[in-house]
């Protein structure tokens, strides 16, 4: 493994021309640290990952890796198993990087406690409308923390960019492989990270742009959001907070048959293995964090 380098993954599936602006971008990066790049086409229809082809783009650190529909969370995994590099750094395929954001990722990473790093998080249409991580309120929806006065733990890192450790990423089995087209995979891992005793941080002093778009460019139900809330849940709550985290379903007709679908997968040999080998519970997350939940 090449000491030092960041491998960047991007998943795409019908992102349009998002996904070449992204590369683009990427790869205008000034100096700082080795990278290769790793776009997961994931049964892509708008052929949005067809540049790739092109002569200007066959490059010896820029690959493509088609996929058969794996899902958000699963796509970012295969990803991960083509990296090669010490750091893997997840990005959405509808963002823009500024020049020297590697040399800053890499000056972060050189200090021991950091396990994970995200950047602030900007909109496209708003760049001065910027989140610096995120932290979950009573109802476990995800929201963005304000700018800290310099690297700060945060307790979930945002999906637009999020960076690991190859080693503590590949310690906690990555995202989670049980959940289903998009959802709640940023949280989870997050949660999973700290949990299993490593520390994570955003640095508002690199910041990226992000399209925040107004619906996703293909099938997403509130199934598969709610199955992946209920399997995070499952996977890592302890009695008292995943009654919680069921109650707060109950109005949703459809509630029986997902938690009976979640109930049925492998989920609880999942929290068995996570349970034997993690260093904190949720209660130390949540009062760590002063989550009101």
């Amino acid at each position: 493994m090449p000491d030092g380098l960041f491998s960047i993954i991007i998943p795409a599936k019908n992102e349009g021309s998002h996904v070449k602006t992204t590369v683009d971008s990427i790869l205008r990066t000034e100096g700082g640290p080795p990278y290769e790049i790793i776009v997961v086409d994931d049964a892509s229809s708008d052929g949005c990952c067809s540049f790739l082809q092109d002569r200007q783009y066959r490059l010896p650190n820029l690959k493509v890796v088609t996929t058969g529909g794996l899902g958000a969370a699963n796509a970012r995994n295969a990803g991960a198993d083509m990296a090669r590099g010490e750091i893997l750094v997840f990005c959405d395929a509808h963002i823009t990087v500024p020049s020297n954001w590697l040399r800053k990722m890499e000056k972060d990473f050189s200090l021991s406690p950091v396990a994970g790093l995200s950047p602030g998080i900007a909109s496209m249409a708003d760049p001065k409308a910027v989140g610096y991580g995120q932290t979950w309120n009573a109802r476990l929806e995800a929201k963005w923390l304000p700018r800290p006065a310099g690297l700060t733990a945060s307790p979930l890192l945002p999906g637009g960019c999020q960076a690991f450790r190859r080693e503590a990423f590949m310690e906690v089995g990555g995202y989670d492989r049980g959940f289903r087209v998009w959802g709640r995979e940023d949280e989870e891992i997050s949660l999973k990270m700290w949990l299993f005793g490593y520390s994570l941080f955003v640095d508002p002093e690199i910041k990226i742009l992000h399209n925040f778009r107004p619906s996703h460019p293909y099938p997403v139900s509130m199934d598969h959001v709610n199955y992946n809330y209920l399997r995070m849940a499952c996977s890592h709550f302890g009695e008292k907070r995943l009654a919680y985290a069921f109650s707060l379903l109950r109005r949703d007709s459809r509630i029986e048959r997902q938690l009976a679908s979640v109930f049925l997968s492998d989920v609880w040999s999942q929290r068995a293995d996570y349970l034997s080998r993690r260093k904190h519970d949720d209660e130390w997350f949540v009062q760590r964090f002063d989550i009101p939940f």
